[in-house]
């Protein structure tokens, strides 16, 4: 079942992947006409950027999707796959803009800077409108945020490729169109390796940045009549779906302890550290002894 933010965030990421289309095209296609290897890496970025965004929206999609059988936890981790797709990908594009840029500074081809200039300037202008679009997200969700970031990284890719076309139809140094390249190729770079990190250590089932399990742990044995706390295990399902499993050690398992216990553990947990998914095993210290 959809929920409000999951439905906005949805209409917010198709109407942008339409306007980035736009933006892929006019850069690819003019990338060609003119020569600009700066113009074809930021067309590149863009294509990239839209891949990302059609995967986030079919992930947000998938991942409204109810647990069943087979997925009892349902389809959640669809987004931190789409998010991994795109990072991968990002990586091998970043690389090859690398060894084109160095063909060209070994061999400088013409560039058509006038076209290439106007050309950059819409992508600028379109990318400043999808930014707009997506700036009043919601922080939790993985795919928009980082759709987010990635139109801001496209928008300053957008304003090297002007730096460059104002460079060289003023000079005539047509070596500045491979350097902007592998600018726009390290950028490229630099953000694949963040958005990898982090869905690899989601997909290692890590522990959310900002939370240790010695502190975790610290906090739950402050209840009062929690005597330890073993096999405590904390892992991200997604991002913001946090699931914790424990075994509780009680001093006393009476049946009133027990309810008010467990109403404080899930308490602390969900306010203080945002876990909601909870499994909590209770056992007693002097249960049998007499």
């Amino acid at each position: 079942m959809h929920d409000h933010k999951t439905e906005n965030n949805s209409k917010k990421l198709f109407f942008s992947i339409a306007l980035t289309g736009l933006i892929f095209i006019a850069e690819f296609g003019g990338g060609l006409w003119t020569g600009s290897l700066a113009l074809l890496s930021d067309s590149a970025h863009v294509f990239m950027d839209m891949f990302a965004l059609g995967l986030s929206y079919l992930a947000i999609r998938v991942a409204t999707r109810p647990p069943n059988d087979r997925h009892t936890y349902g389809y959640h981790r669809m987004q931190v796959l789409a998010a991994l797709a795109n990072g991968a990908t990002l990586l091998l594009i970043s690389f090859e803009i690398m060894r084109e840029a160095i063909k060209r500074f070994q061999n400088p081809e013409p560039v058509v800077a006038g076209p290439m200039l106007v050309i950059a300037v819409i992508g600028l202008i379109v990318n400043v409108i999808v930014a707009l679009v997506l700036h009043d997200h919601d922080h939790d969700d993985l795919n928009t945020r980082s759709a987010f970031l990635h139109v801001l990284g496209d928008a300053l890719a957008s304003v090297g490729v002007i730096g460059a076309g104002i460079a060289i139809l003023f000079t005539g140094q047509q070596w500045i169109d491979p350097l902007v390249s592998v600018l726009i190729s390290v950028m490229i770079l630099f953000s694949s390796g963040r958005l990898l990190k982090e869905t690899i250590h989601i997909l290692a089932e890590g522990i959310p940045d900002g939370m240790s399990a010695s502190d975790v742990s610290t906090s739950m044995k402050g209840v009062t009549g929690v005597a330890g706390i073993h096999d405590l295990h904390i892992w991200t399902v997604s991002p913001g779906f946090v699931a914790l499993s424990a075994h509780v050690i009680l001093e006393d398992q009476t049946i009133s302890q027990t309810e008010r216990i467990m109403e404080e553990l899930k308490i602390i947990l969900s306010s203080v550290y945002k876990i909601n998914h909870t499994t909590i095993q209770f056992e007693c210290a002097d249960c049998g002894q007499g």
